[in-house]
């Protein structure tokens, strides 16, 4: 089944008749042992087949999704229309659906979107078709705009398997925080859109947005973004859609796909050394050695963290790799929109069990440090109260996340032409109790100039 186009021979089992023949021509999703899902042919109509290949599970999944797609129909919610199950010549089951012409997910549409007027539209259609939902007392497990497809205006529910039904609507309290997960997907400061965002739900359900509401919306805003990203954080160590995870001899490593492909991951490791003293060298100290080079086009900054003896080796085998820590913080401020170089490869070099030495390779950020810029006679006296305007709301939303710099200093920020980038991440830390985070925020707040000088 590895090349297309293929056919697939199903014998219906519900309802019952003779052996059906599709053409697979593509593969939309594969998860491995558990499920492969084809875009395919039917009698001159385009169709979804979705083949459930785990031993154990896969009648109870196959039971679970047309169950959950013949419910969906009864309560009149928007669905591509099932047409059949049944099993493969080899033995798996499978279900056939009806393909929407001309439709993408949400989650793609969202993606592709460059303006967050054409983001929040996006948004309402699938709000107001989870309302619905949640008014014909549907629950979905796993709640994503992957879940949604989009023709037009329309908006269809998909994974049916993966919903819960209730004889009853959705109650105030459950719905908001589902709701939390589409708010989510905006901006944090974008309260505006958010409002909107709710008023539009709570209209279908001819509900009034209150401040109760409000306020428990935004707490679970706060609890829904932390799930997301200790989620994420988990995905970007190991092999995924985005990421590349491997191992070779002495070295593990993991690779943003977007930056390198195949047998590139492994002459870049071998060269890592080589590349960094031919580049225009940042720093070399006992610690740390980084350098800016030039990789298939594109610069990037390689920081080495230096092995400096068995103990050293011991303790960050044990708490981890600074290139390690250094990947999950530069990871965890983008998702929670904070500007910083973007981290594209985390390489250990290891003996034996223990970490040797480790490396973290970033994007380059061209801009000037926090302290060139205000000391700059260039630079006008606005400009430099609205830099560290931007400062003050760069610590607000440091301390909003719970997140302390532990490091910040002048040479740690760059100013951009987009605003303030946050650099040199190695002692950053997560808190989760306030009153121990307040006494790191403190630290962080004290080097904030009250003017424009330094």
């Amino acid at each position: 089944m590895s090349e297309f186009p293929f056919q697939l021979l199903i014998k219906r089992t519900c309802p019952k008749g003779g052996e059906e023949s599709l053409t697979c021509t593509a593969v939309l999703r594969r998860i491995p042992g558990k499920r492969l899902v084809y875009d395919a042919l039917w009698q001159d109509r385009g169709v979804i087949v979705k083949v459930f290949s785990h031993r154990i599970s896969a009648r109870r999944h196959l039971k679970r999704e047309w169950r959950g797609l013949s419910i969906l129909r009864e309560r009149g919610l928007n669905l591509p229309e099932p047409l059949f199950t049944g099993k493969t010549e080899d033995g798996y089951l499978a279900v056939v659906v009806d393909k929407i012409a001309g439709s993408s997910t949400a989650l793609d549409v969202f993606n592709e979107a460059k303006d967050e007027t054409t983001r929040l539209d996006l948004l309402i259609l699938v709000c107001r078709e989870l309302a619905r939902q949640h008014d014909k007392g549907v629950l979905q497990k796993d709640l994503h705009l992957g879940n949604f497809l989009l023709q037009a205006d329309k908006v269809f529910a998909l994974d049916a398997g993966q919903m819960r039904f209730f004889s009853h609507s959705i109650a105030r309290k459950r719905s908001i925080s589902e709701l939390a997960l589409l708010a989510s997907c905006l901006p944090a400061d974008d309260t505006g859109s958010m409002t909107r965002l709710c008023e539009e739900y709570f209209k279908v359900r001819n509900w009034r947005f209150g401040r109760a509401d409000e306020r428990l919306l935004q707490r679970q805003l706060s609890v829904r973004r932390e799930r997301a990203v200790r989620k994420g954080l988990k995905k970007c160590l190991r092999t995924s859609k985005r990421y590349l995870r491997i191992k070779s001899g002495r070295y593990v490593a993991v690779f943003d796909k977007g930056f390198c492909q195949g047998t590139e991951t492994l002459d870049f490791i071998k060269q890592i050394d080589t590349l960094m003293d031919k580049g225009a060298v940042l720093k070399r100290g006992g610690t740390s050695y980084v350098s800016c080079v030039g990789w298939h086009g594109k610069d990037i900054v390689i920081k080495r963290y230096n092995h400096k003896g068995f103990i050293h080796s011991v303790r960050h085998t044990i708490k981890k790799s600074r290139a390690h820590r250094g990947w999950l913080h530069g990871n965890r401020l983008g998702m929670l929109d904070i500007a910083t170089p973007k981290p594209i490869v985390y390489i250990e070099q290891r003996k034996g069990m223990l970490v040797w030495k480790s490396y973290l390779v970033t994007e380059y950020v061209e801009g000037q440090k926090l302290y060139d810029f205000l000391r700059d006679d260039n630079v006008t006296e606005q400009q430099r109260l609205r830099v560290v305007d931007q400062m003050s709301k760069l610590l607000a939303r440091l301390r909003e996340c719970k997140i302390s710099h532990s490091d910040l200093k002048h040479s740690n920020i760059l100013v951009t032409e987009t605003g303030l980038v946050l650099t040199d991440l190695d002692a950053m830390k997560t808190h989760r109790y306030k009153c121990l985070y307040e006494v790191y925020h403190a630290k962080d707040a004290a080097f904030l100039p009250t003017t424009g000088t330094v």
